[in-house]
């Protein structure tokens, strides 16, 4: 199942050129995996492309929202590197708009790339990664489970997320093992595009608020998906991870 030391795996992370994804994809390929980022943002991955610089990445520009861009990118990518065995959601977008300003088309823009995207990319990856015995693992968020004001869109969208990720264990299995990741507060400041790149300051309260002592950072997230991938691990499936330092646990009164 999934990772195998006798061939070079290959896995395809959307969203992979800044934040928790360029984590990911920095993880991955340390570990000597073959790397392809699907990204909206052409900037973005051209500048990540350019900074790792190896044969084991590629970046393909692809907006997972829409089913005909992702069906090219499924066939761009096993004509690079001949198959695909794990498959990282990871693609987000929020709009935190107070819910009588938030339009429709608003909403339905977060559903699109938040929900439609998962869909769409486990859809056309299904075959694949059946053939591999490979593996999914979808981006949630703690804010499937608790919310602050303003954000419906985004909160529904996880919740969403959430749900299809025991639904497609349920229809991918025995083959493909499928499980989610559920970030608390992560600081991915160090992980953007140079033109929107902002040192993320840190405050004492901050860190000592988490049970853990401190903020998450985006290697606490990729190790989570990496682990998710090992052989040893291939009874696991369906299943919904809170990587979140117990924040989700403390009780807060204010």
């Amino acid at each position: 199942m999934m990772a195998d030391n006798m061939k070079q795996n290959v896995v395809v992370i959307t969203g992979g050129a800044q934040g928790i994804g360029r984590g990911m994809a920095e993880k991955f390929l340390k570990e000597g995996w073959k790397v392809a980022i699907w990204e909206v943002d052409d900037e973005a991955g051209r500048e990540v492309e350019k900074q790792l610089n190896s044969p084991d990445f590629e970046y393909l520009l692809c907006n997972v929202s829409h089913e005909a861009a992702v069906r090219v990118a499924v066939q761009k990518t096993i004509s690079l590197f001949g198959r695909i065995d794990v498959l990282v959601n990871n693609a987000a977008i929020a709009n935190n708009k107070p819910l009588t300003e938030l339009s429709l088309e608003e909403w339905q823009h977060v559903l699109d790339v938040n929900l439609n995207g998962p869909f769409l990319c486990s859809k056309h990856c299904a075959a694949e990664l059946r053939r591999n015995k490979g593996a999914i693992i979808n981006l949630c968020s703690t804010r499937a489970f608790q919310s602050e004001p303003d954000t419906e869109a985004y909160s529904a969208s996880k919740g969403g997320v959430y749900a299809l990720t025991h639904s497609l264990a349920m229809s991918l299995g025995p083959e493909v093992k499928v499980n989610s990741i559920s970030p608390g507060w992560i600081d991915v400041s160090a992980m953007k595009k140079k033109s929107a790149a902002k040192q993320e300051k840190l405050t004492k309260e901050d860190n000592t608020q988490h049970p853990v002592g401190r903020v998450g950072t985006v290697d606490d997230i990729a190790n989570m998906a990496f682990f998710l991938v090992q052989p040893e691990n291939s009874f696991i499936t369906g299943q919904n991870f809170v990587v979140d330092g117990g924040m989700t646990r403390k009780m807060i009164y204010v």
